[in-house]
């Protein structure tokens, strides 16, 4: 008898064959959902055929230390076999525990870690023969091509499906090898009773009915659109909608009911920044049950309690087997272009999914058209439907390949816009700080938000009175939290409160003025400045006051400011209405023109796997790609700040213990990120403690200031953006 896995108290032994062939029928289960289950099974049962060699038997038995390359033998034979498209199912094979390879180049010779040298290694590994004993490797292939319909060249289709399979086989692998080494006491169990799901959601907006004021009236009108169009196809949709107009809970109908009438298997949402995910998820909490909604994104805190929703919720974040999940763009997309077991493993789950964009014109400029061709191939192969959300909806209708059509679900967008518009953008020129500082100091309650954290930083010093705030990234996550609860509560109240803040509290923050400053950005940054004045409509019009600061504060700009406020300087010379549909059509083809597709793809991800099909040669660089797609740069290093009692608590703890991935999750609303070479400046004066390699926490706290944040900087380089 072979083995697979050994328990660690020695009660039990799990037979390879066993494991093998549990593998190969969840992993098929798992890609049934999008026709291609055959594929996924030929995988799980070869995936560890490497096991079958004397050498691993003597080391999962006698506890032996040889290293035994198990992986490369399935990889080999089902390249043999399977002559036409066995490669492409020897990535998954090869990479079922490191990680999906790069392809390489025919010339990699064996001793090389990329596929095509490890399928030279047949002389180099241990004898595995015994597997055709028990597995009759033409039984286990498909006897077909694919079920998809490739698009455009066909090399970025066969790689995503290369990743769809290897995401099936990596979670069936393992969950069987859990259920066996847990006695199957792991429970992972979800809900997926969605006619309830829709008679609670019914419920909840039945409750906040008021027909008789009209913006409720137009808000019905929209629940209605988004109720019909759920009956039609899946596809990819638009849905343009003004803030104010209830898109998160129109948009979640129509997912629920689309679900329900295609027989789908979750609600997905895609959401740009981490504060609105909180918002959507708390909603969404409240109407459907706790335990039936994922947050997924780096925030949120699952704790170590066993017994608690919880840690059921902490299961789910593995793979995605929950109704409902809210995520991040960050999490989503770096996912599809993962090639890590760990980070791939929910892939399969997004298949027959609806996925909601939220804010879609943020989509990432630098990766949109690898983005647009996973969006793509969702839709044509692997049965979900997308819908691109915003109030500021991007022109990309001519990006997305001819075959993939897209259909607007409110349809009367102008009508829309007119009815929800209660702001003005007034372009009043260049301002001095001083000049700025004095108008904010002439009103009871204003908003003003700049491009750096320096000029945020000057402007608030000249602010003057009760009620002055400043919002920054410099400030870590829970202190921006508590400022902004203050800052709401003084807004509710009636009480002075002036605010200037970088960039962050355009992204979803609910909070509502009679006047905006807005330092001048692209016109989708415009549009956000402009949803946090007169949000609730008491004034007959708000005003947006956009204005040129001094040059001194370009200095170092990003290119990804830079180039948007050009784009937003040429469409404000046409349009008197900067805010209209029509503007901003506009203005994302032409910073998308502008950008070119050099601009739109950094890495030329799309081409490198497109191109990685030609001639049948199936040389995909998935690791390569996995180490380029990255939507947040990585240059610079989380530092913990003891901002209260429970930040030195946490501290106290990563100090003294052994395991402190849980703590660290926790601690990360007390995190400020600086770049490198504010970290190497600030190590060299003393200022920083290492706990261990990644683990950095601020010595002293007199640099955290409670009203700005952190204030050790420099001068140079980009570390005063965002």
């Amino acid at each position: 008898m072979h083995i697979a896995h050994r328990k660690e108290d020695d009660s039990g032994f799990q037979r390879l064959i066993t494991h093998l062939e549990n593998t190969a029928n969840q992993a098929k289960k798992f890609a049934n959902c999008f026709h291609n289950g055959d594929y996924a099974y030929a995988c799980g049962m070869m995936h560890d055929i490497g096991k079958y060699a004397m050498e691993f038997q003597d080391k999962v038995i006698n506890n032996s230390n040889a290293r035994v390359d198990h992986s490369t033998a399935g990889a080999i034979e089902i390249n043999k076999a399977f002559v036409s498209l066995g490669k492409l199912l020897a990535y998954c094979i090869a990479g079922h525990h490191g990680g999906l390879p790069d392809g390489g180049s025919k010339s990699d010779t064996a001793i090389e870690t990329t596929l095509n040298g490890r399928l030279k290694r047949a002389m180099q590994l241990h004898d595995y023969s015994y597997f055709k004993n028990e597995i009759n490797i033409s039984e286990c292939l498909p006897g077909r091509i694919p079920n998809i319909k490739p698009l455009n060249k066909g090399g970025f289709s066969l790689s995503f499906f290369a990743r769809m399979i290897y995401s099936c086989l990596v979670d069936a692998d393992f969950l069987d090898t859990e259920r066996f080494m847990s006695m199957g006491k792991v429970v992972r169990s979800a809900n997926y009773d969605y006619p309830f799901f829709n008679e609670k959601l019914n419920t909840y907006i039945n409750e906040f009915k008021d027909m008789e004021r009209e913006i409720n009236q137009k808000r019905a009108e929209i629940l209605n659109c988004c109720r019909e169009k759920a009956q039609s196809e899946r596809g990819l949709y638009t849905l343009t909608v003004p803030t104010g107009g209830g898109k998160t809970i129109s948009s979640l109908a129509f997912a629920m009911k689309h679900v329900l009438n295609h027989d789908m298997e979750r609600i997905i949402y895609v959401i740009p920044y981490t504060s609105i995910i909180e918002q959507t998820g708390k909603v969404f909490k409240e109407i459907l049950g706790q335990g039936n909604v994922l947050e997924h994104h780096s925030n949120f805190d699952f704790k170590d309690d066993e017994d608690s929703i919880l840690h059921k919720l902490k299961l789910a974040s593995e793979n995605w087997d929950i109704p409902v999940v809210v995520t991040t763009n960050v999490q989503f997309f770096e996912s599809l272009f993962a090639h890590k077991p760990s980070r791939c493993r929910k892939i399969h789950n997004i298949a027959n999914s609806v996925i909601i964009f939220d804010e879609a014109q943020m989509l990432p400029t630098p990766f949109l058209i690898p983005c647009l061709m996973a969006i793509s191939e969702l839709v044509r192969n692997y049965r979900s439907t997308c819908v691109l959300c915003s109030a500021t909806q991007p022109s990309l209708k001519d990006r997305f390949p001819k075959e993939i059509a897209i259909s607007e679900i409110c349809e009367n967008t102008d009508a829309l816009y007119e009815f929800f518009r209660r702001t003005q953008v007034i372009y009043i020129g260049q301002m001095e700080t001083t000049q700025i500082a004095a108008e904010l100091n002439s009103c009871d309650q204003a908003l003003c938000i700049v491009n750096n954290k320096k000029h945020a930083g000057e402007i608030y010093s000249a602010l003057r009175g009760e009620g002055i705030f400043h919002l920054s990234t410099r400030m870590c996550p829970k202190h921006r939290s508590d400022v902004l609860e203050e800052i709401k509560q003084r807004l509710k109240d009636g009480q002075p409160c002036k605010v200037v803040s970088t960039q962050l509290i355009e992204a979803g923050v609910d909070v509502d003025f009679p006047v905006v400053y807005r330092a001048m950005a692209g016109i989708d940054s415009i549009v956000q400045a402009a949803g946090r004045c007169n949000r609730e409509n008491k004034l007959e019009v708000g005003i947006v006051n956009v204005f040129e600061p001094e040059s001194r504060y370009a200095q170092n700009m990003p290119s990804s400011i830079k180039r948007p406020i050009e784009v937003a300087k040429s469409i404000m010379t046409r349009y008197e209405d900067i805010l209209s549909p029509q503007a901003i059509k506009s203005y994302f083809e032409e910073l998308y023109d502008f950008e070119g597709e050099a601009g739109l793809d950094i890495h030329n991800i799309f081409k490198m796997m497109e191109s990685g099909a030609e001639g049948c040669n199936f040389n995909f660089n998935f690791k390569q790609v996995a180490g380029q797609f990255k939507l947040i740069d990585e240059n610079t290093v989380p530092l913990i700040i003891g901002l209260d009692e429970k930040a030195e608590e946490l501290i106290y703890k990563l100090r003294y213990v052994s395991e402190f991935r849980g703590i660290l999750r926790a601690i990360q609303p007390y995190s400020v990120n600086i770049f490198e070479n504010e970290f190497n400046a600030m190590n060299g004066a003393g200022l920083i403690e290492i706990v261990n390699d990644g683990i950095y926490i601020l010595r002293d706290i007199k640099k955290y200031n409670k009203k700005t944040g952190l204030e050790f900087t420099t001068e140079s380089g980009v570390a005063i953006f965002a």
